[in-house]
């Protein structure tokens, strides 16, 4: 009870600080520059700093740690039903303070260096994929207007854009196809990039036991086990196989009342980029099993739609990298039939 907690809230320039005094029962308001943070609390006894998971708060989660405190991170969405009235920085810091005194309040694992630098190729990969797709595209369309139909797919359509031009020869003005021949340069260069990313994700990759043993599963591959790897960190922050799938969004949302409770569709709550990767590797399991004959594959597909099964095989290979980084263990195809289903 002599700890005292601490309700930070983080902004770019002026911070604002909420604490109460565990003798006097007083309560404390105070801004601080930016400057002056790590000023303040390095000449406090050492207590629970409380903060949103927003930017800039894994740093001062590791600059705080270091100074002896112990951080917790909250997710925005459980601050906000305890902001009283108006929404201003002191009402921000009291909510946080009043948030992390919850006793079921789940937290946000402050994150390494390390896992905040592969996060970032990560961000910055999926950045230019989404540039790359929407120049081709708007190629695709532009090269439509003059008569040239590329056919379906990236790769295949890139290859035909130089017979495309040649044909429009004479028929499209100069600056045009200069224009366009630009833009594929662009996107030769995009794809280098995005290619670099990957090489060093794959460079770091050899030094990661856990990322081998996570790219044994089926459907998982070097992007996803790299992100589960980076984001998770801990994976024992989570008691079951079934909190991660929920963590990522991949259980169904739930509405009841008189003791009747009826299952929706998936939360997509949590991180939408991890669970895109593994519906993704989900999917590409499913489609090769259908031809392969995997007997759990099988029935589930006599009886749900083909999305729903993918989503069904998401959960179970998050459940199984919960199973993989908490017990440390190697996969195994046929565990779940030979011995101990996963949890």
């Amino acid at each position: 009870m002599e700890i005292t907690t601490y309700g930070l809230d983080l902004a770019k320039k002026v911070m604002q600080l909420h604490w109460v005094d565990m003798k006097t029962g007083e309560i404390h308001r105070q801004q601080l520059k930016r400057r002056a943070l790590l000023e303040f609390f390095a000449n406090r006894e050492p207590g629970i700093i409380a903060m949103e998971a927003c930017g800039s708060a894994h740093y001062w989660g590791r600059e705080l740690r270091k100074l002896g405190h112990e951080v917790r991170l909250v997710a925005p969405q459980f601050v906000r039903p305890f902001v009283k009235t108006n929404k201003t920085d002191a009402a921000d810091a009291a909510a946080i303070w009043e948030t992390v005194q919850r006793p079921d309040m789940r937290f946000v694992a402050v994150k390494s260096e390390e896992q905040q630098s592969i996060l970032a190729l990560h961000r910055m990969r999926e950045q230019l994929i989404k540039i790359r797709t929407m120049q081709v595209n708007q190629m695709r369309g532009l090269l439509y207007e003059f008569g040239a139909d590329l056919p379906p797919g990236r790769q295949r359509g890139l290859k035909a854009v130089p017979n495309a031009l040649a044909d429009l020869e004479g028929a499209v003005s100069p600056m045009m196809m200069e224009t366009v021949r630009q833009q594929l340069k662009r996107l030769g260069e995009t794809d280098q990039d995005i290619a670099d990313i990957e090489q060093r994700l794959t460079l770091w990759k050899k030094d990661q036991e856990a990322v081998a043993r996570l790219m044994a599963i089926p459907g998982v591959g070097l992007l996803t086990a790299t992100a589960i790897i980076a984001t998770v960190g801990d994976m024992k922050s989570f008691r079951s196989g079934r909190e991660f799938a929920a963590f990522l969004g991949l259980v169904p949302r739930q509405s009841g009342t008189g003791g009747k409770v009826r299952l929706l569709g998936i939360s997509k709550r949590g991180d939408s980029y991890l669970r895109t990767l593994l519906t993704h590797g989900a999917r590409a399991v499913v489609n090769f099993q259908i031809r392969n004959r995997n007997p759990w594959i099988d029935k589930v597909l006599s009886r749900r739609p083909h999305n729903v099964v993918v989503v069904a095989q998401a959960n179970k290979m998050a459940r199984t990298i919960w199973a993989l980084l908490v017990k440390s263990t190697e996969y195994e195809a046929n565990y779940g039939r030979n011995a101990v289903a996963i949890v």
